[in-house]
């Protein structure tokens, strides 16, 4: 029967003119015998079919009488971070079963699966299921929810990569921990990972400390990425960030017009909105064959642009990372990244949406939005041939999570206190998890902790006389439901035509700022503001053309340190390498200029520029470590100087530098001799340099959503943001005041330096620039490296029609 099950799989794979892969066949061996593990293969190679496939062989060994219909229960759970994702595989799923006469159901249970459905889900549960980290949560406060898992035999956790690194996945690892201790035997938990520089973290981090031996299954397929990138027919010698990519839309249109179906990834919503408004204006004959992804339009609208996408029906869509991750549109034969995309990771994945089948090449572009973005299309180019992936690292001791969690299971069938307390211990994110703060994780959320048991709403959780952990409040268990999950960001309110129609969403704070008849662009169309109504932005077309676009949280993205080595490299070599690529090529007129006028330093080197303006002395500094490490590390170097020398700044800072601006003098030379970047009082210089305290009273606001203390409201009936920070900020007060040592306090600290800060990194650059060489160079005019940091600065005042006047006229006195 073993062989006759391999056998029916292996004549649907030759049906389909394919033959599994040897990392294919060594899964399902691998999971046939029983064992768990983490699967690394790149995209496009078939890794759904990896673990798909073994689900299928192991029942149908089981079961003779395999093509009858049964009841089975839950099989399997597919656990996957995107919507977007889940359509796609449910098809292929799906597919396999009617051509094989499985009669299985593969289903989809997530924020847009509704009511109807999620009832006849727990009527009859289907044999596969394909969920989101929240939505299995919300399955654990089923009451049930011991004979939803009875039949489970394994449990897949789909771009583990991306969900290891954040709060969802210290979310998956509880999840995992609580189903293994509802089964006699527990199920069968596989990861599937793109690659990432430290795998056996990743392993473990999704088995548990007290997981079996190291299994990682890696494809040894050789994924070919073809990375061309778009050069300029004129390199400004003083580039500026963001002017550039539009601009070359025309030399785009060779390249969509080859291709069947093109993805134009860029990085924020907000670009994603503008490209999709100039590719209208420059290309009208193309209505109808181009559409916009991402993830605050309307699930109607993302969903008519997936399938579009499978059908071939459109040439080119302009998306954010709504569509990164494992969606097979294989239509899709280019992709274009516009911006550095700040990872190497990133860009694999997103140039793997191309040619997205075993052995085709993918195909990427990369469009530049200033020239000198240009070294970091050569370092991409660089890092991808010698595989150089970013590290992630787990998190750890996550109590907000770890709160809400224990209400959870509260709110379904309940806890007892040792075998939680041993059930969390067994995950990577809670392993050196003591009794103490257990202890108090219990307090908090049965009496509200030393500060809040004469609130009422605190009171979630109740010991029953068998001293199992109960929440028996209808209202608490609801609210808990509506606000589980941990994702956070500003409220949204969703946006209508006033005749009806939806839209989208937009965060609360883009609509405070506006006024009834402002024309603002959203989903593709200008749209008027007529009113807010219930929550709800009502809306109408307007023939008005406007710059005016919606900036959603998050809008930057950090470079990450692999990164910003790969462009030290990459700069060192460029004034040195005879076999340039083009991009450094291309490049080597603003390399040539910034030699003259001041230096491009090397790896050994940290360049520090000085300039007396009409504006006042600027101070450059070039560590290269990207915009979040600088906007600290600035803050940190003006601290230092104004202890000493009583002088204000500005500062403005890129992925490459930063500026300290002054009307005074800045005595840098004087500084630079008493030991500036000194590792000594490092860490209290910088909590002194930037405000911690209301650094981690901006993250507590976040954490107190997570961990239920702050309720985000109804479907519909949203608390305002105001209200949301002003009650988080009441909250951050009484535990300072009344409970120090409160555990969310403490995280709210720790975020604020590890997540916001980058603090471990910011403390290498520190060390890394006290083994470089520290060279002052004094320039008469601005050089090409500090110019688009002037234009970040200005930015921050101006509009988008001043501010490129400005630059122009700034431009055109520099060439002189």
């Amino acid at each position: 029967m073993e062989d006759n099950a391999k056998q029916i799989l292996e004549k649907w794979f030759g049906s389909r003119g394919w033959k599994p892969f040897p990392y294919q066949y060594e899964a399902w061996d691998s999971y046939l015998s029983g064992k768990s593990g983490l699967l690394n293969a790149p995209t496009g190679s078939g890794k759904t079919f990896s673990l798909w496939i073994p689900v299928l062989i192991e029942y149908i060994q089981q079961n003779p009488d395999w093509r009858k219909p049964k009841k089975n229960g839950l099989q399997l759970i597919w656990v996957t971070p995107l919507r977007a994702l889940a359509r796609d595989i449910q098809k292929a799923m799906t597919a396999v079963c009617e051509e094989i006469g499985l009669p299985w159901t593969v289903s989809i249970r997530n924020g847009d699966t509704s009511t109807q459905e999620r009832t006849q889900q727990k009527k009859k549960m289907p044999e596969c299921l394909i969920t989101t980290p929240e939505s299995l949560h919300l399955l654990l406060t089923q009451k049930d929810n011991p004979a939803i898992f009875t039949n489970l035999k394994a449990i897949v956790i789909d771009e583990w990569h991306e969900l290891l690194a954040n709060k969802r996945g210290v979310q998956i690892q509880l999840a995992l921990s609580y189903i293994k201790t509802l089964l006699k035997h527990p199920p069968k938990i596989w990861g599937i990972s793109a690659t990432i520089g430290n795998m056996p973290i990743a392993f473990s981090a999704l088995l548990g400390p007290n997981a079996p031996k190291l299994n990682i299954i890696k494809a040894d397929i050789k994924k070919e990425i073809i990375i061309t990138s778009i050069i300029p027919d004129v390199v400004e010698k003083y580039p500026w960030s963001g002017h550039l990519g539009v601009k070359m839309i025309e030399k785009l249109f060779p390249i969509i017009e080859e291709s069947k179906t093109t993805l134009l990834f860029t990085n924020t919503r907000s670009q994603t909105e503008i490209w999709y408004q100039k590719w209208m204006e420059k290309a009208p004959h193309m209505a109808g064959l181009v559409a916009m992804h991402h993830g605050s339009l309307d699930n109607d609208v993302r969903n008519w642009v997936e399938q579009a996408l499978h059908d071939g029906r459109l040439k080119l869509v302009i998306c954010t990372s709504s569509l990164d991750l494992g969606v097979d549109f294989r239509p899709v034969d280019t992709v274009i990244q516009v911006g550095g995309p700040k990872g190497i990771s990133r860009f694999a994945q997103r140039a793997g949406r191309a040619g997205h089948q075993p052995g085709l090449p993918s195909k990427i572009f990369f469009v530049p939005t200033h020239s000198l973005e240009l070294i970091e299309g050569s370092a991409l180019r660089h890092a991808i041939a010698e595989e150089r992936y970013e590290i992630q690292y787990p998190m750890e001791k996550s109590f907000d999570v770890l709160v809400q969690f224990l209400v959870t299971i509260a709110v379904g069938i309940g806890f007892v206190r040792d075998e939680m307390f041993h059930l969390l211990k067994d995950t990577y994110a809670f392993r050196e998890l003591t009794l103490e703060e257990y202890e108090w994780s219990l307090e908090f959320v049965t009496v509200g902790g030393k500060s809040l048991g004469g609130y009422e709403e605190f009171l979630k959780v109740e010991i029953s006389n068998e001293g199992r952990y109960q929440v028996t409040s209808k209202k608490i268990a609801m609210r808990h439901r509506l606000s589980m999950g941990t994702i956070v960001s500003d409220p949204m309110l969703k946006v209508k035509y006033m005749t009806g129609g939806y839209l989208g969403v937009v965060e609360e704070s883009f609509i405070a700022k506006m006024k009834p008849g402002d024309v603002f662009w959203f989903a593709g169309k200008s749209l008027e503001y007529a009113m807010l109504k219930d929550m709800t932005v009502l809306v109408r077309r307007s023939k008005k053309k406007t710059n005016t676009i919606p900036k959603w949280m998050g809008g930057r993205l950090p470079l990450s340190s692999q990164m910003s080595k790969m462009l030290r490299e990459e700069l060192e070599l460029a004034g040195n390498d005879p076999l340039a690529s083009a991009e450094i090529t291309a490049i080597q007129p603003i390399l040539e200029l910034q030699k003259v006028l001041s230096l491009v330093p090397d790896q050994r080197t940290l360049l520090i520029e000085k300039t007396i303006s009409k504006e006042g002395t600027h101070v450059f500094f070039y560590p290269f470590e990207g915009r979040f490490v600088h906007e600290i590390l600035g803050a940190l170097i003006a601290y230092r100087i104004s202890v000493s020398y009583p002088i204000s700044f500005s500062i403005a800072m890129n992925d490459y530098g930063f500026e300290l601006l002054s009307d005074s003098d800045i005595p840098i030379e004087d500084v630079l001799a008493e030991d500036l970047f000194s590792l000594h009082n490092l860490k209290e210089d910088i909590l002194t340099s930037i405000n911690e305290s209301e650094m981690a009273k901006r993250k507590f606001r976040d954490i107190a959503s997570i961990a239920g203390l702050v309720f985000q409201g109804y479907p519909g009936k949203p608390i305002t943001n105001r209200h949301l920070q002003a009650t988080s900020g009441i909250l951050y007060g009484v535990f300072q005041e009344y409970d120090p040592e409160n555990l969310l306090l403490e995280q709210a600290q720790k975020e604020a330096l590890t997540m916001q800060m980058e603090h471990d990194r910011l403390i290498e650059a520190v060390k890394r620039i006290n083994d470089q060489k520290i060279i002052l160079k004094y320039t008469n005019k601005f050089t090409p490296f500090a110019f688009p940091i002037m234009v970040d600065r200005l930015r921050s005042t101006l509009s988008s029609e001043s501010l490129e006047d400005r630059v122009l006229k700034m431009q055109a006195r520099l060439i002189k």
